[in-house]
């Protein structure tokens, strides 16, 4: 029985990025492993992808896609919505 929790950052190496490694270990406990996942490998970022990870900064718990990670980044409907496609 595994008695760590295994929480993964997905990062681009970016600022925001390492705010949030930061923030990460700074509030983890001894049971987290933590692990650093770097976004510009290919099979980090098709992982990320196929759990629905539309921006970096993510941290993922025990696999899961983290309530604060969710539902970010840009959308389509939302980008036409504010002009972008519309010749002026």
């Amino acid at each position: 029985m595994n008695n760590k929790r295994k929480v993964e950052i997905l990062s681009a190496g970016c600022g925001c990025c390492e705010e949030t490694i930061e923030l990460v270990k700074s509030i983890a406990c001894p049971s987290c492993d933590i692990t650093v996942l770097d976004m510009k490998e290919s099979l980090v970022a098709e992982r990320a992808k196929s759990l629905g990870v539309r921006s970096v900064p993510a941290v993922l718990i025990d696999g899961k896609l983290a309530g604060c990670c969710a539902g970010r980044g840009p959308e389509e409907a939302t980008l036409r919505a504010a002009g972008l496609g519309a010749p002026l």
